[in-house]
C-alpha cells in the first residue's frame, strides 16, 4: 500500500525509531511504516514482534555491545507518550520526567525518557554547543557573590507579561529572593536587596547586567564608567557591597541558565495550579516553587561557612530608596515631582526653613522626607501626609 504525499514529506526527516513510534501511537499503520522504511511486510512483522517482546530495546542495534538488561514494555512507552501529550505538552523533558516518576508511578531513567520522547517527536533535541568558553568557578561560600537579574516573560497565559526579579547565590545556586514586578528598575532592585539583607544579612559582592538603573555607561559599547553615582551604586557603596557589571550576556551564564529553567517550569506549574493572578502567582512562587527549585538544583558550596553578616543599627528603609536633595521653603513645604509636600510639626527641631533635606522615593511607591538621617514625614503617592503608624517610620 502506498503512502500519501504528506506522510512521505514527513518521512524524509524521520529516523527508524521515529517511524516505528508513530506506528505504535497509531499515527501510521504498520504497513505504512514498512513502506516508509523500505521493509517487507514479513520483516515489519518481525520488528513489531520485537517491539511487543522487548519494547524500545527491540529495535536498537546491539552489535558490538552487550545487550541491555533493561527492557521497557511497549504499553509503558505508549502510556508515557500519551501522558506527555495530554497533560504536560509544554513541560521540558527534565520537568516532565520528575512529574512522571514522582506522581505517575513511572520508573524510567531520565535518559530513557529523553530518548523515547525525542524519537516520538514530543521533545526537541538540544542544539549543538557554540564556541568553547571556560567555566568560571563558583565562590566557595554563601554570601560572597549574589546575581541579581530579571526575566520578562508571559508567566500567566491571559495576563500581560511581567518581570521576574531573582537574586541567586553564586556559591550554591540557591534563590534567595524572587518577586514579580511590572518592570524591573531601581524600586524592584531596592525591594530585592531589602529582602536579602533583612533575611540573610549583608553580602560581599553583587553581580548585575549593565542596565541603566544599575550603572551608567557614558560611551556605548565600552565598559561602565569607573565612578558610579546612581541610586543603586550609592546604596551598595554605603553598605560596603562591591558592584560587578557583566560585560556580555555570556558572562551572566549562571543566571541565564537559571532563568531558562524557571521559564521552562514556572508557567507550566502555574497553569496546572489554575492560578490566574499575579498575587496568587507570588504566593505560589514563595510557598512552592522557590523551595522546590532550591531542593532540586542547588549544589553544596565548597565551604559550609556563610559570608553573610547580620546588619545592626542600619535603617534599610531610608538607605534602600531613591534619594533627592531638596531645600525647605519658608512655608515648610518641599517641592518634588510637581508636588508640594507639607512638612508637619516635628519634635526634631522647631522649624526646617531653608534646611537641606532628602526626599525618599520608597519601593512601595510612597515618599518620605528625612533630615540628618531621621525620617520626619511620609506621604502617599499623591502627596497626602501619612500618619506615623501607616508610614512605618522605623528602621528595618
Amino acid at each position: 500500500m502506498g503512502i500519501d504525499a504528506v506522510v512521505a514529506r514527513e518521512a524524509k526527516a524521520m529516523t527508524t525509531n521515529e517511524v516505528i513510534l508513530k506506528a505504535v501511537e497509531g499515527k501510521l499503520s504498520w504497513v505504512q511504516a514498512a513502506d516508509i522504511l523500505g521493509y517487507t511486510p514479513r520483516h515489519m512483522r518481525r520488528v513489531k514482534e520485537r517491539w511487543l517482546a522487548q519494547g524500545y530495546d527491540g529495535i536498537r542495534d546491539q552489535r558490538g555491545q552487550r545487550p541491555r538488561r533493561r527492557r521497557i514494555p511497549l504499553p509503558t512507552i505508549a502510556r508515557l507518550c500519551a501522558l506527555k501529550r495530554r497533560e504536560y505538552p509544554d513541560f521540558s523533558v527534565q520537568h516532565f520526567w520528575e512529574r512522571a516518576t514522582e506522581q505517575h508511578g513511572f520508573t524510567l531513567s531520565y535518559n530513557w525518557t529523553r530518548l523515547v520522547l525525542q524519537a516520538a517527536g514530543l521533545a526537541e533535541r538540544a542544539p549543538a554547543r557554540g564556541q568553547y568558553r571556560r567555566k568560571r568557578e563558583r565562590r566557595p561560600m554563601r554570601g560572597m557573590l549574589l546575581h541579581l537579574d530579571a526575566s520578562t516573560h508571559r508567566w500567566l497565559a491571559k495576563l500581560p507579561m511581567q518581570d521576574l526579579v531573582v537574586a541567586l547565590d553564586d556559591a550554591d545556586g540557591r534563590i534567595v529572593d524572587a518577586r514579580f514586578v511590572p518592570q524591573e528598575g531601581t524600586a524592584s532592585t531596592f525591594a530585592s536587596l531589602h529582602a536579602v539583607l533583612t533575611q540573610h544579612g549583608r553580602f560581599a559582592e553583587l553581580y548585575t547586567d549593565r542596565g541603566s538603573h544599575f550603572g551608567r555607561t557614558t560611551v556605548a559599547g565600552t565598559a561602565p564608567d569607573t565612578e558610579q553615582h546612581g541610586q543603586v551604586s550609592r546604596a551598595l557603596a554605603t553598605l560596603g557591597i562591591r558592584q560587578i557589571f557583566a560585560r556580555s550576556p555570556e558572562a551572566r551564564g549562571r543566571s541565564e541558565r537559571a532563568f531558562k529553567t524557571i521559564q521552562g517550569r514556572l508557567p507550566q506549574e502555574l497553569r496546572l495550579a489554575k492560578i490566574h493572578s499575579y498575587a496568587d502567582a507570588t504566593a505560589y512562587l514563595h510557598e512552592h516553587f522557590v523551595p522546590d527549585f532550591n531542593r532540586r538544583f542547588t549544589v553544596p558550596p565548597a565551604q559550609p561557612e556563610s559570608a553573610f553578616v547580620p546588619l545592626r543599627g542600619v535603617d534599610l528603609r531610608l538607605l534602600l530608596s531613591a534619594q533627592y536633595p531638596r531645600q525647605v521653603h519658608n512655608d515648610h513645604t518641599v517641592h518634588f515631582a510637581r508636588q508640594l509636600l507639607q512638612l508637619p510639626r516635628s519634635p526634631v527641631r522647631a522649624h526646617f526653613v531653608r534646611c537641606r533635606v532628602l526626599v525618599h522615593a520608597f519601593p512601595d511607591a510612597t515618599l518620605g522626607i528625612s533630615f540628618e538621617g531621621q525620617l520626619i514625614a511620609t506621604y502617599a503617592r499623591d502627596g497626602a501626609l501619612l500618619p506615623p503608624a501607616a508610614a512605618g517610620e522605623r528602621a528595618a
